[in-house]
């Protein structure tokens, strides 16, 4: 074995998620997790936020991957902050990759800068 390369390249690549679910009274929850289904079900255990605790069941309708962990939280927070009415539009647009912001949230970003 001395003197003797790895040649194993394979490489594990860990992806980050922003989630929403649909709770049983219909509002969204957004959070952010390694593997959305497992953290839905832990939702519906009861393992889950407060918020959830008490809308169960609770459905996963849409996840979106990062990269990393900042930029999942980054973009949770981005998505917790809007309106009932822009999650639903996210849902309704199914899961994406790459740049989720849209064109106000681009304007809004360039007029801060």
């Amino acid at each position: 074995m001395v003197g003797q390369k790895c040649t194993n390249t394979s490489t594990i690549v860990l992806v980050h998620f922003v989630y929403l679910l649909r709770c049983a009274d219909g509002t969204p929850y957004t959070g952010s997790a390694r593997d959305p289904q497992q953290r839905a079900q832990a939702h519906n255990a009861g393992l889950g936020a407060c918020y959830t605790a008490g809308r169960r069941p609770v459905r996963l309708v849409y996840t979106e991957p990062h990269e990393s962990l900042s930029d999942a939280l980054r973009r949770e927070y981005q998505v917790k902050r809007w309106s009932r009415a822009k999650k639903e539009m996210l849902i309704a647009g199914g899961s994406r990759q790459g740049d989720h912001r849209s064109s106000t949230d681009q304007v809004q970003s360039t007029r801060r800068s």
